[in-house]
């Protein structure tokens, strides 16, 4: 999710179409990086921060976020901010120069660490001072931009989430659970109401936890995770009717209609272009 539009009041229709460009790019413009990569966080406690990243949108060609059920903390040189969990495609448009660092929280887990339900921040991007406060977004970002290169500062992020740890609350055991078993359950029907028998919980409470924790239900989840899963097999081969047995798929008229509305392309034309998105 490299992407910002800048500082943003919480807002649900706050999103990179509907904002202004930033301009920010990192803070002595010779950082040499490849366009994106990420390795696991090694200070944060185990489970916690999905990876770190570095990313650099192309300076010719827009590229995509597709929804990942994820949170990440951003630096782009210039303003430190949340992207919040997407339901749909989010373009990133050439910036000649921008850069990004940011570290992922993985489903329901960055609540505990951010102070607000990831419901609020829905296809959003959030400035991180309307989280956490303005003198202590001001303090991280000043030691970000001191930072030599987006990768040290990436690094840094693991190392201030890793020192809120002690005073963060659990994250919610229920979701965890339920992410679980979403992420080992490639059905097509009835996926949510197995995972609420397993649990023993109802399906309202069940919604309630996930959207608290995760930024909506366990029926938005359980596709998005599907979605995923789809797109890593689809690195191992080019059947599309493979990839949606495999996926979880009823059939591959039902990969093209989630295609379709997660993305905004056909599973074909996503597949084919996948380098363009930031898993």
């Amino acid at each position: 999710m490299f992407m910002t539009t800048g500082s943003r009041s919480r807002s649900k229709q706050a999103s990179w179409a509907a904002g202004a460009a930033v301009r920010g790019r990192w803070h002595d413009g010779r950082v040499p990086a490849p366009r994106y990569q990420e390795w696991p966080a090694r200070r944060s406690p185990g489970g916690s921060v999905a990876c770190l990243w570095t990313g650099r949108p192309s300076e010719t060609v827009p590229g995509l976020v597709l929804p990942d059920a994820c949170i990440d903390v951003i630096w782009d040189g210039r303003s430190l901010f949340v992207a919040g969990p997407d339901t749909r495609p989010v373009l990133v448009p050439p910036r000649p120069g921008q850069w990004f660092a940011g570290l992922r929280f993985p489903p329901g887990k960055a609540p505990r660490f951010l102070g607000a339900p990831a419901s609020e921040l829905l296809d959003s991007r959030v400035s991180l001072a309307d989280l956490w406060g303005r003198a202590a977004a001001a303090s991280l970002a000043d030691r970000l931009g001191s930072a030599p290169s987006p990768e040290h500062a990436a690094e840094f992020l693991d190392e201030v989430i890793a020192g809120r740890a002690g005073r963060a609350p659990e994250s919610d055991p229920l979701v965890d659970h339920l992410v679980a078993i979403l992420s080992g359950q490639p059905g097509a029907n009835g996926v949510v109401q197995l995972a609420s028998q397993i649990l023993s919980v109802g399906e309202r409470r069940l919604h309630r936890h996930c959207c608290a924790a995760v930024g909506y239900g366990p029926k938005m989840l359980e596709r998005v995770l599907r979605f995923q899963r789809a797109r890593r097999i689809a690195r191992t081969t080019s059947s599309l009717a493979t990839v949606a047995a495999m996926a979880g798929y009823a059939d591959q008229a039902h990969l093209t209609r989630e295609a379709r509305r997660l993305a905004g392309r056909t599973p074909s034309d996503l597949f084919k272009t996948a380098p363009l998105a930031a898993a």
